[in-house]
């Protein structure tokens, strides 16, 4: 039960994050600010979908869920590439 509060928490971070970046992408024109804030967000989800990914990985192959970590922005860029 506490694993699947934990993945809540992480669906709804992501939620925020979608929310935010359809927010900024809506808009006509983008400040400098804006642009900085919309690439932290888009590196963010990545992030996090990254999380929840390990997490159900983990749960799958029957282990503790609570092992996965958060990685850095330029570890998942490089699994893009």
């Amino acid at each position: 039960m506490e694993n699947n509060k934990n993945d809540r928490s992480v669906l709804d971070h992501i939620k925020q994050l979608t929310e935010k970046e359809e927010h900024l992408y809506g808009k006509p024109n983008l400040t400098d600010d804006e642009v900085k804030d919309l690439h932290t967000v888009k590196s963010e989800l990545d992030q996090y979908w990254d999380l929840l990914r390990q997490r159900r990985a983990f749960r799958d192959a029957g282990e503790d869920p609570e092992r996965a970590k958060m990685r850095s922005s330029e570890t998942i860029e490089k699994y893009k590439e």
